[in-house]
């Protein structure tokens, strides 16, 4: 099993719960930046990773932070963490 395949796995699931969000504000948006963090995921892309991953944080949580996307974003960073990629550009508090 690759050092990506958790995550891929776990953005295949946050995908389509992020597609059923209401069709208002910055939900393209945050679609685009998931698909291009799964791109960056699977060409194992740190630089990639920790923007895309600051991208769709925020826009997480300016979209009210709906439950489910946050609950599968959080194991996202989790599994990335434990492949090896720092997902934050500083230390967290």
């Amino acid at each position: 099993m690759s050092r990506t395949a958790e995550s891929l796995a776990i953005l295949d699931r946050l995908i389509p719960v992020l597609e059923a969000l209401p069709r208002e504000g910055d939900t393209e948006k945050i679609l685009e930046e998931a698909d291009a963090l799964r791109r960056a995921v699977a060409a194992f892309h740190m630089e990639a990773i920790r923007f895309r991953m600051y991208n769709v944080d925020r826009m997480l949580k300016l979209a009210g932070n709906p439950t489910e996307a946050r609950t599968i974003f959080d194991e996202l960073r989790q599994a990335l963490e434990r492949a090896g990629f720092h997902t934050r550009s500083h230390a967290a508090p």
